[in-house]
């Protein structure tokens, strides 16, 4: 399906502070704090957290925009 649309998907590892990981949320994305943490508190928690979704393109520059940042994430088709 052409039109699937792909995901951003940030995991849990033990460098970052969670604080940080908040704050790179709202930086990047312009979540609010609150929906920051909430997905912040996902990847903690659950060990992952899908925290954008688009085109391919739009998801490989995320993907390399977190890397940038030092979080590990990776890009997917949405399920």
């Amino acid at each position: 399906m052409a039109d699937t649309p792909w995901v951003t998907v940030v995991w849990n590892d033990p460098v970052n502070l969670m604080s940080y990981v908040t704050f790179v949320f709202q930086k990047h994305f312009g979540y609010s704090k609150r929906k920051a943490e909430k997905l912040m508190r996902e990847v903690h928690e659950e060990g992952r957290s899908t925290v954008s979704s688009g085109s391919r393109e739009e998801m490989e520059r995320d993907v390399q925009a977190m890397h940038e940042y030092g979080l590990w994430a990776t890009l997917s088709k949405a399920e």
